[in-house]
């Protein structure tokens, strides 16, 4: 059975997501979290959040998920251990180095390969089961036939992100947060620049630019996935999953409880044919508790101008981006026919429900709704298309203004028990066997059914002994009437089996005292059992060894130019890294040629390959002797090299790989990368460990986010009905509130736009050794200069 796995920033969000249907949670401790600013939980917080969710067959994932520094290593592996020991069921983990510690040291810990490792296509998911990994989240750019593709062809457990927000670039190659103000993405600390106001940008070839788009052109809508559940499930998709960490408890558990109704409908339906029209049906289909359907529910309880399918369609997706708001925008309730600045009324017909306490938005204020007028009469509630007078609202207030719901109340009144109230929705099937017999201790046998309690046993012994009945006996009716009184426990008896000598009584007081603690010690035996006591191993720290002193030095060209004469680069270098793009194009066979015969060429490899692509090219036949290795930019690269035998090549990591210390360096050169281009995300501090070993980019424009969206086009997968400007010979631009202008390269054949920062990366030391030149829009004459005067 596949698993609903729903976020969890805080305690109320734990207890909203197990009330309503998780069988799975993920949350993050209080350091190594991508969601840093999460509330999160400490030590003591987390042993009681997995015992919460354990007792009610829940699983609990620890997010230790972002990328991990040198002197930071030793307590990260501690989190792992401690946090394992406690009862986590798994980790969820970005970097390398942190994985194939715990996978040789702690194979007992299950781990799950983070979408922050980008693993896009088949070759990712076989690497990263072949390397000890239990389970890959998948990036949230495939599409539903390249899912099925994924899952027919490994048996390694999937994950897929099925409701949610979604990250413009592809998650764990977005360095924009990281290089525009130091809060690096892959260190849980993202700014979401994404969210932001920009203009898109066209400039000629004579240097004039035009503005042809503005809004919030990087802030795409929120991921609706009800429609696909049936294919996924038919398809073997081990785990659901619900973003929003930094959600509040009334979205977590409403967005559970919803996806808990389809799955299990899903589920147990025996009309497989026509299964997506019924969903459709049931979705438009209105709740008599809150007057709104499951598709009004989840768009009330967070929407960024809608919902989309993200990147679910194979035919791509034309709404991928609201470009209007970055934020919740609610619903809309209609726009202000009228207002009344003294008495603070405004009227206007509703396009939603509303009722008293639902909170509103004007002008981006806030206001509670306390007073609700039809016809000159006050009412709790309004239904869509009564012309309704809204009270007690004052401010910068003008006809015409539009008016959205925030927040419904009678929604947060059916979903708020679940987390605000102590009681136990969920409940947990269990049987009992009591034996009251004549001269016997009483004794209490509760057997479990299901999950964590699927094989657990415990017969309580009580002190108790029933007494002979001088009148009236205790009736076996009785008994059961009191045991199965489990009050506010998880636990439900599905039956009660009573042994029992006739002509005896029992006070109800000790049948209560033998119910609560058979209960109790049933659940902390289940609890024992899914606690481990792994032992800490001293940490000790690898350093890689110091290469000789001698300079070696490696430039990329990103932009190929015809009309260059490359024979005129005059710089000694030690090699020279050409996109994959252009060993495929015959119109540059004659550059590479060129270059090929001398220097040393190494095939700079596209962090994102996607099967689709990769099914059409065939290496053995585009690559020959003449070049000198790849640049290996997504693990999955090396399962795909393995079927090629190219035994005199050397292969680069890039820094697409997210290196951050000496463990990810050395178990990347295990797996045959002979040498690794460190993150430029590290400090000058922190690459003084790397400055003699690996290799350091120090000068270019380097990407900052990777996307599967064309912003000209505006769709997530090339069109024929597309004017493609792409092909015009103009260059694009993202431009920011300050003025800073972030180079964007749609590429056609794979709808990815690569967007460059605005400012090179210039370091300037002496000491440098194992270097690294970046260019862009650079000539030949730009390039000479730049390396000769770098050192």
């Amino acid at each position: 059975m596949c698993e609903l796995l729903s976020p969890v920033g805080d305690f109320e969000c734990l207890k909203a997501a197990v009330q309503n249907g998780a069988d799975s949670v993920y949350l993050g401790a209080s350091s190594f979290s991508a969601r840093a600013r999460a509330k999160n939980f400490d030590m003591t917080e987390l042993k009681k959040a997995i015992e919460y969710a354990k007792v009610r067959n829940v699983k609990v994932h620890l997010t230790l998920n972002t990328l991990i520094k040198n002197d930071e290593f030793e307590d990260a592996v501690n989190l792992a251990i401690h946090s394992y020991n406690a009862g986590i069921d798994a980790i969820i983990i970005q970097d390398i180095g942190l994985a194939s510690y715990l996978l040789k040291n702690y194979p007992e810990i299950p781990l799950h390969a983070s979408t922050q490792m980008t693993c896009h296509n088949l070759d990712g998911v076989k690497q990263l089961e072949a390397l000890g990994f239990k389970r890959v989240v998948l990036a949230r750019e495939l599409s539903i036939d390249e899912i099925r593709y994924i899952r027919e062809n490994t048996s390694c457990e999937l994950e897929v992100f099925i409701h949610g927000a979604l990250c413009i670039s592809y998650s764990g190659q977005c360095l924009l947060s990281s290089m525009i103000g130091g809060r690096s993405g892959n260190r849980g600390l993202c700014a979401q620049p994404c969210r932001m106001y920009y203009n898109l940008l066209e400039c000629s070839k004579n240097g004039h630019t035009n503005k042809i788009d503005d809004g919030y052109l990087l802030s795409p809508k929120d991921n609706l996935g009800i429609e696909y559940l049936p294919e996924l499930i038919e398809m073997g998709i081990d785990s659901f999953k619900i973003e929003g960490r930094m959600k509040t408890p009334l979205y977590v558990g409403t967005v559970t409880k919803i996806y808990r109704k389809y799955i299990d409908y899903i589920n147990s339906s025996t009309d497989k044919v026509n299964i997506k029209q019924q969903i459709h049906k049931m979705l438009s289909e209105k709740n008599e508790k809150t007057n709104l359907s499951d598709l009004e529910m989840l768009i009330q309880v967070f929407n960024r101008g809608g919902m989309s399918n993200a990147h679910f369609s194979s035919n791509g997706n034309n709404e991928l981006i609201y470009k209007h708001a970055p934020n919740n925008i609610g619903m809309l309730l209609g726009k202000i026919q009228n207002y009344n600045n003294n008495k603070g009324y405004i009227t206007l017909e509703s396009a939603t429900p509303i009722s008293i306490g639902d909170k509103i938005i004007i002008n981006n204020n806030l206001y509670n709704v306390s007073e609700l007028i039809i016809k000159g009469q006050n009412y709790k509630n309004a239904s869509v298309g009564n012309l309704v007078t809204i009270g007690r609202v004052k401010g910068n207030i003008k006809n015409g203004d539009t008016v959205r719901k925030i927040e419904d109340s009678n929604l947060a009144k059916t979903i708020s028990p679940s987390y605000i109230e102590n009681k136990d929705i969920k409940k947990i099937s269990i049987d009992g066997t009591i034996n009251i017999l004549s001269n016997q201790n009483i004794s209490f046998k509760i057997s479990g059914k299901s999950g964590f309690y699927k094989s657990v046993q415990f017969e309580y012994i009580s002190n108790i002994m029933p007494e002979k009945a001088i009148n009236n006996p205790t009736s076996k009716d009785r008994i059961k009437e009191q045991l199965i009184k489990t009050g506010n426990t998880p636990f439900k008896f599905d039956s009660i089996e009573i042994n029992y000598d006739e002509d005896l009584f029992l006070n109800m007081k000790d049948l209560n005292e033998i119910r609560r603690e058979s209960i109790e010690a049933f659940k902390q035996k289940m609890l024992n059992s899914y606690t481990h006591n792994l032992p800490m191993i001293n940490y000790q720290p690898v350093r890689t060894p110091k290469v000789p002193n001698t300079k070696h030095i490696a430039i990329l060209i990103n932009e190929l130019q015809l009309e260059e004469d490359y024979s005129n680069l005059t710089i000694n270098i030690d090699d020279l890294y050409i996109p994959l793009k252009y060993f495929i194009n015959n119109n540059y066979s004659s550059i590479i040629s060129s270059l090929t015969k001398n220097y040393t060429v190494f095939v700079y490899l596209p962090n994102i390959i996607r099967d689709t692509f990769l099914d059409k090219l065939d290496f053995s036949k585009i690559f020959t002797n003449s070049i000198g290795g790849f640049v290996i930019s997504n693990l999955s690269q090396l399962e795909t090299l393995k079927r090629y035998k190219f035994d005199k090549c050397k292969y680069i990591g890039n820094y697409t790989l997210n290196v951050y210390n000496d463990e990810s360096i050395q178990f990347l050169k295990q797996l045959g990368i002979d040498n690794v281009t460190v993150s430029p995300e590290l400090n000058i501090k922190e690459l003084n460990d790397y400055l003699k070993n690996e290799k350091i980019i120090v000068f270019g424009k380097i990407p900052v986010m990777t996307n599967q969206y064309c912003y000209l086009g505006k769709s997530t997968k090339c069109s024929p009905l597309c004017d493609r400007k792409c092909l015009n010979g103009k260059k694009y631009f993202i431009e920011d509130k300050f003025g800073s202008k972030y180079r964007i390269i749609p590429d056609p054949t794979t709808t990815i736009t690569t967007m460059y920062f605005d400012k090179e990366i210039n370091l300037k030391l002496k000491e440098l050794q194992n270097i690294r030149f970046d260019f862009l829009d650079e000539n030949i004459e730009e390039i000479n200069k730049i390396v000769k005067t770098t050192f």
